[in-house]
């Protein structure tokens, strides 16, 4: 079962802090996915986005997680992935980030599985 962590701040603030750690490392497509209309979601955010290669992913996962510590005094309440550095998630219950390599998001395309989503693209940082 599923607990909710303390809530310092409003899950908006949370989606933000996420992006700003994603952007903090150049990460690129970010998606970030609002579910809170649909029923029986697993969160109400899914935040996604890219990294070039494997050493990337681990930074830009890193950088979330610093992001929403020093904000909210929080750690992840899972978090899985670290070792491969394909795929890493990081799960604040309400908030959840994906960090992906191009082939893997490419590959289970998280974007298109919930269809009544609200996806809004985050403009890349050059």
């Amino acid at each position: 079962m599923r607990k909710k962590l303390a809530k310092d701040i409003e899950t908006t603030g949370m989606v933000e802090l996420v992006v700003k750690g994603m952007q903090e490392k150049k990460a690129t497509k970010i998606a970030i996915v609002d579910m809170q209309g649909i029923k029986n979601s697993i969160a109400d955010y899914f935040i996604i986005c890219n990294g070039n290669s494997g050493n990337q992913v681990d930074a830009i996962a890193d950088s979330v997680e610093e992001e929403i510590f020093k904000a909210t005094n929080q750690n992840p309440w899972h978090k899985e992935g670290k070792e491969n550095k394909e795929w890493i998630l990081i799960d604040y219950i309400d908030v959840i980030a994906h960090v992906f390599q191009q082939d893997k998001r490419d590959f289970y395309g998280l974007e298109d599985l919930w269809g009544d989503a609200k996806i809004t693209y985050v403009k890349d940082l050059d």
